[in-house]
């Protein structure tokens, strides 16, 4: 990794540019990326790097499972999450291009059923802004609408928007969501006459030839040449069940592996082009697609990421834009149970790097895709590899200590109630039920639309309990306090334990109880 090749100046300038063939990867790339496995416990990982509109490599590493020798292939399937991010921008894309929306144009043209909490924001959101993260919702709010699995529908999920309060004022600040890009999904069935999943997988995956991809999350379970889900679970490496609910498929539903995100690396590069020369969109859309939107946040790096020091952060069309070396850099990561995956492309070097991992190590992929940067790039020889496992390390430690202080009971503080009285049903405007019971001398939880979601409740210290909800692979324990006032609960507040997920955001809840029915 630390030796790059060049090619003498006067033989790069005496062949012709078609017959160029690309640079290889860097040096001892197999043993580099198989040592990244094991430094960050990942069993499987799909690599992909593209140069000048050809694949040089697609290449599985690892196991599917671990335990199992049964290798990652070029065609493994992983979920990509959120790079689907980029697929959902790309649909609205090619209906731009075919007259049947607008960019700017308002969502409640093509959805007259589509709310937000201010009238404003609903009558001024347009198409742009359902991919940009500046519609005023905070992080990841309403994603406890569908993750995980809820009972909702994609309709009732856009429904249930409108009771969702904003965290900051319409196109004010950078919040990343998910929900948004649920409605543009409901934007393309209404404008197209085709689910989301039917037209990107006949108008995107088909033509690009990615033919070994399917669009539902679903399918991680539907068998066949799939890695399987593992995450750090108690200390330790295990399968985890993966994210099988259908209903926010146009946010992360695609599952993909490296010869298919070669094709589609090669056809953004290529402004709309795919490797079989056909055009799927035009370059004007790909400045669209490519073009930042919403100012994002970012700082100064020093230390062993001084290199990451970039000028610009913005987010586009389904893609991130920074500046990575003095070159312009889209990219995108993603993230499931059991999967994440990160897509990096320098469109002015028409060069794309890809990495999808069956274990949630954000640390591993970003330990892989930046050193190929750097290869094709030209620049210093930089050892990314310890620079990540020394972040891991702190993380970890500082999340255990976290998490100790955070979480520790004293019982000494009795709860100011019976624990009977608190065993009610409450209601939130946006998401709805969550139930408390009393159950032999305990208290359980569990959400009304959300199986998985169920638990005990752990007494911490006066009217102040833990979430533990009984499956352990969630990783997403909460915090449930409830406000007592005159001898009963008024309301209930939740928050996320250090560690969890964005995407369970309990914080977001006003809990109030329900009145119980008069007989």
């Amino acid at each position: 990794m630390r030796h790059l090749r060049l090619l003498p100046i006067a033989a790069a300038l005496a062949t012709p540019l078609a017959a160029q063939q690309p640079a290889p990867p860097p040096p001892d790339f197999d043993a580099y990326v198989a040592k990244v496995l094991a430094t960050f416990q990942v069993p499987g990982a799909a690599v992909a790097i593209v140069k000048d509109g050809q694949v040089v490599l697609a290449k599985g590493y690892g196991v599917k499972t671990l335990g199992d020798p049964a290798p990652v292939g070029p065609f493994t399937r992983f979920g990509i999450a959120s790079n689907t991010k980029a697929f959902t921008a790309t649909a609205l894309a090619i209906l731009v291009e075919r007259g049947k929306i607008e960019w700017d144009a308002p969502v409640r043209r093509y959805l007259p059923d589509f709310a937000m909490y201010e009238p404003f924001v609903t009558r001024e959101m347009t198409v742009r802004d359902l991919l940009v993260h500046r519609s005023g919702l905070g992080l990841g709010a309403g994603d406890l609408l569908w993750w995980p699995a809820s009972t909702y529908t994609r309709a009732e999920i856009m429904h249930r928007l409108r009771y969702i309060k904003p965290a900051t004022s319409f196109r004010s600040a950078y919040a990343y969501d998910n929900v948004l890009y649920l409605v543009a999904g409901e934007l393309i069935e209404k404008v197209s006459g085709r689910s989301w999943e039917d037209f990107v997988a006949n108008e995107i995956l088909a033509p690009v030839g990615m033919t070994h991809s399917t669009v539902r999350h679903a399918d991680a379970m539907r068998g066949g040449d799939v890695a399987t889900t593992h995450a750090v679970v108690d200390g330790k490496v295990r399968i985890v069940p993966p994210m099988t609910s259908d209903n926010t498929n146009p946010a992360g539903g695609i599952n993909s592996g490296a010869a298919d995100i070669a094709r589609w690396m090669i056809t953004q590069l290529d402004s709309g082009r795919t490797p079989d020369g056909t055009r799927l969109f035009t370059p004007r859309s790909a400045r669209q697609l490519w073009t930042g939107v919403t100012p994002t946040p970012f700082g100064v790096p020093t230390g062993e990421f001084a290199p990451l020091r970039s000028n610009y952060s913005l987010y586009a069309l389904g893609f991130g834009t920074r500046d990575y070396r003095g070159f312009k850099m889209l990219n995108h990561t993603g993230g499931l149970p059991g999967y994440v995956s990160e897509i990096l492309m320098i469109p002015d070097q028409r060069l794309g790097v890809a990495v999808l991992t069956n274990q949630e190590s954000t640390e591993a992929f970003r330990s892989i895709t930046l050193p190929v940067l750097d290869h094709y790039l030209g620049a210093p020889p930089h050892d990314w590899l310890a620079a990540y496992k020394k972040q891991a390390d702190e993380a970890a430690a500082h999340l255990a200590t976290a998490t100790t202080k955070a979480t520790a009971r004293d019982t000494t503080v009795r709860p100011t109630l019976p624990l009977t009285k608190y065993a009610m049903t409450y209601r939130d405007a946006w998401y709805g039920d969550v139930i408390v019971r009393s159950e032999g001398g305990r208290l359980t939880i569990r959400f009304s639309h959300t199986p998985e979601l169920a638990g005990t409740l752990e007494h911490q210290k006066g009217d102040a309990f833990i979430a533990r909800w009984n499956d352990r692979s969630l990783r997403a324990d909460a915090f449930v306090n409830f406000v007592v006032a005159n001898g009963a609960v008024t309301a209930v507040r939740m928050t996320p334990t250090p560690g969890t997920d964005f995407s369970f955001d309990f914080q977001d809840l006003a809990l109030r109880p329900v009145p119980p029915k008069r007989p």
